[in-house]
């Protein structure tokens, strides 16, 4: 069993920066794919960037402003995220192979 602990978010204001992290725990198992997602109030999850089998997709609203990379040594997963925007003020979660993290509480201040 795989246990996620996000961690990272917090407040910040229009244009600045946040590193979420999320690391496993557990019975690591090794899969192709890891991702983060968000969900903001009264909307459903999205995709937000995933690496899956070494290929990084990005959901269009983050593009070029946001990096998810991992450290498998660490068994943990990124997410920078730089020029921030009140439209990204959600919950973030990551995802290991379908394992849900609890999410951690990003909001951005205009």
């Amino acid at each position: 069993q795989v246990n996620l602990v996000e961690s990272g978010g917090g407040l910040v204001q229009t244009g600045g920066s946040l590193r979420l992290s999320c690391t496993a725990s557990g019975i690591i198992v090794i899969n192709n794919f890891v991702a983060w997602y968000r969900q903001a109030p009264g909307k459903q999850r999205e995709s937000v960037a995933t690496i899956t089998s070494g290929i990084t997709n990005y959901a269009d609203s983050v593009k070029g402003r946001f990096t998810i990379s991992k450290d498998s040594a660490k068994n943990t997963l990124y997410l920078r995220m730089n020029d921030l925007k009140p439209e990204d003020t959600a919950v973030y979660f990551c995802n290991f192979g379908g394992t849900w993290g609890r999410g951690t509480q990003v909001t951005v201040s205009s």
